[in-house]
C-alpha cells in the first residue's frame, strides 16, 4: 500500500530547485480563482475566466492558455482526479476549501495530462498555491500526495484523458448519452475537443462572410479566422480575444455559436414573413431571423425575462458597417453585440408560457421555440453543467418543453410552422418531448402539431430529407443540439 500524507521534500522527487513562487495573476492563481466561484457559488466557467482574465491584462498568451486548460482541464476530468488523490490521501478534507481543491486538482491534472509541464514544477506550483490557501499544513499534504502520484504516472504512464473524462461524467449521464446516441457516440461526445471550443460569429443576412473573414484577419493577424462548417453564416475563431474590439462587431456580425445559428436558420423564415421567437433570451436568433424576413416581414421576440427583454430593445440602433470600412468601427461594442440588425424587432412580450400567451397575438407565419432545457449539448463549452444536473431534472424539463411548446404553438396561423429545439442531446429531451408534441392532446388549446419535413435548405441536409436532426460536437464541430418541425393545425 502506498504511503500517505506524509513527506517534507517539495521537488517532486527530482532535487531541482523550485521555480518562483506564484503571483496572485500567474495562470494557475487566476485558474484557482476560476474553479472556486464555480464550485463556491456555481458560475459558469467560461464567464468567470473572462472576468478574471481581464483582471489579469499582464499575462502573455501561453499562460492565458494554460489558465483556460487548467480550469476545463480540472472540470473535465474531476471525478478521475479526486479518485486517483484518494488513492495515496486518508482523509477528504483537502475538498472543503475551493482555492485548495482547486490548487491540489491542477497539480494532478498537470502531472496526469500536460506533458509539458515537469514534474516538479507542477508539484511546486500545486503546493504553493495550496499553502498559501491552507496554511502549512495543508502545504505538506498536497506535498506529501503529488509527489506520489508524479512517481505512479512515471512509473506507470500518463492515463489517456479521454478516458478520465468519460470516467468523470455521472453514471446517470453517461447512460442517457448511450441510450440517446450509442456507447461509441456517446464517449465521443463527452471527450469531443477542442476544449475550449472556438468562439462563433455570425455574419448578418447579407453580408459577404469571405470580406469580413478578410477583414477580421487583417484586423486580429495572430487569430485565427476560418468560415464554419454547418452554418453559411459562421466564421470559427480562436484566440481572436474581446470581440467588441474587432471591425464589424454588433452591426455586420454577432458573437454566436455556431450551432445556435443553424437552430435559428433551420425555421426557414423568409421575406414578408411574421416570425415569433418565443424563448427569444438576449435575442442572438432574432437577429437572424429579423434579418431574414426583409423585406416586408417582422419578428416579434418573447421570453420569460424582462431583464433579457430589455437588453435587447436596448440593442436596437447601431449603425450598419462595411467590411470595407470596418476599421473605423472597430471596438464598437453598443447593445451587446444585437446592433442595427435588431431594429427589425417589431414588439417585445414577457410571458410565461406555461401559465398562458399573455399579449402575444395569433397569426404568425413561423414560431421558434428554443426551450429550457439540461444544457447538456454544451458540455464542452460549459463543463460544470454535469455537476450541476440531475437524472431527476429530465423529467422535469420534457414537461416544461411541452408545456411552452404547445401553448406557443397557439400563436401560429393555421398551417404555420414551429421549429423545437434545445441545447440537449439526450432522447428525454429530445425525441421523447417531439413525439408528446406530435401526439394529440385533450388541453383545450385547439392546436395540433405535424410533424413536417424541413422547408429550409440547411436544415433538410442536415435532417436528410426528415423532420428532426441533431448536431454533435464530434460530427459537426458544434455544440449538441436537437431540431424538430411541425406544421401547426387549429
Amino acid at each position: 500500500m502506498a504511503d500517505r500524507d506524509q513527506g517534507d521534500g517539495r521537488d517532486g522527487g527530482r532535487g531541482a530547485a523550485r521555480p518562483p513562487h506564484p503571483t496572485e495573476s500567474g495562470p494557475r492563481a487566476v485558474a484557482a480563482r476560476v474553479l472556486a466561484r464555480v464550485w463556491g457559488s456555481e458560475a459558469f466557467a467560461s464567464a468567470a475566466l473572462d472576468a478574471e482574465l481581464r483582471r489579469a491584462p499582464a499575462l502573455d498568451p501561453r499562460d492565458v492558455g494554460l489558465a483556460t486548460e487548467l480550469v476545463y482541464g480540472v472540470l473535465r476530468a474531476q471525478a478521475a482526479l479526486e479518485a486517483r488523490i484518494a488513492e495515496f490521501a486518508a482523509k477528504s478534507r483537502w475538498t472543503t476549501d475551493p482555492l485548495v481543491r482547486a490548487h491540489v486538482l491542477m497539480g494532478a491534472y498537470s502531472l496526469c495530462f500536460l506533458d509539458r509541464v515537469p514534474s516538479f514544477a507542477a508539484v511546486s506550483e500545486a503546493v504553493d498555491g495550496a499553502q498559501a490557501a491552507g496554511g502549512p499544513r495543508v502545504g505538506a499534504f498536497a506535498n506529501a500526495v503529488l509527489r506520489r502520484l508524479a512517481a505512479a504516472v512515471e512509473s506507470g504512464g500518463r492515463p489517456p484523458l479521454a478516458s478520465a473524462v468519460v470516467a468523470s461524467a455521472p453514471g446517470w449521464l453517461r447512460g442517457a448519452l448511450r441510450r440517446s446516441l450509442g456507447r461509441a457516440a456517446a464517449e465521443a461526445f463527452l471527450s469531443a475537443g477542442p476544449v475550449p471550443p472556438p468562439t462563433g460569429l455570425c455574419v448578418a443576412p447579407g453580408e459577404d462572410r469571405g470580406a469580413w473573414l478578410e477583414a477580421l484577419r487583417a484586423a486580429a493577424p495572430t487569430a485565427t479566422f476560418e468560415a464554419g462548417r454547418v452554418s453559411p453564416a459562421a466564421i470559427v475563431a480562436r484566440g481572436a480575444g474581446d470581440l467588441r474590439r474587432l471591425p464589424g462587431f454588433g452591426a455586420a456580425w454577432i458573437g454566436q455559436e455556431e450551432g445556435a445559428q443553424a437552430l435559428a436558420f433551420a425555421l426557414g423564415a423568409r421575406p414578408g414573413e411574421a416570425v415569433l421567437d418565443a424563448c427569444s433570451g438576449r435575442g442572438n436568433k432574432s437577429w437572424i431571423l429579423s434579418r431574414a424576413v426583409l423585406p416586408g416581414g417582422a419578428v416579434d421576440a418573447a421570453d420569460l425575462y424582462p431583464a433579457k427583454l430589455s437588453q435587447l430593445r436596448a440593442a436596437l440602433g447601431a449603425p450598419p458597417v462595411s467590411a470595407e470600412g470596418a476599421g473605423a468601427e472597430a471596438g464598437d461594442a453598443q447593445g451587446g453585440g444585437l446592433g442595427r440588425a435588431a431594429a427589425s424587432v417589431r414588439e417585445t412580450y414577457a410571458v410565461d408560457w406555461t401559465v398562458g400567451a399573455g399579449d402575444v397575438p395569433e397569426g404568425y407565419d413561423r414560431v421558434l421555440v428554443d426551450a429550457p432545457c439540461s444544457g447538456v449539448g454544451t458540455l464542452r463549452r460549459r463543463p460544470e453543467i454535469a455537476l450541476r444536473r440531475e437524472a431527476d431534472d429530465l423529467p422535469r424539463l420534457a414537461d416544461l418543453q411541452v408545456a411552452i411548446a404547445r401553448r406557443a404553438a397557439t400563436r401560429a396561423r393555421d398551417g404555420g410552422r414551429l421549429v423545437f429545439a434545445v441545447c440537449s442531446v439526450l432522447r428525454e429531451e429530445c425525441e421523447a418531448v417531439a413525439a408528446r408534441l406530435a401526439a394529440p392532446a385533450d388541453d383545450g388549446l385547439g392546436v395540433r402539431l405535424e410533424p413536417a419535413p424541413f422547408d429550409a435548405e440547411l436544415a433538410r441536409e442536415l435532417a436528410g430529407g426528415g423532420d428532426a436532426f441533431r448536431l454533435l460536437p464530434h460530427v459537426h464541430g458544434t455544440d449538441g443540439y436537437f431540431a424538430a418541425m411541425f406544421v401547426v393545425r387549429r
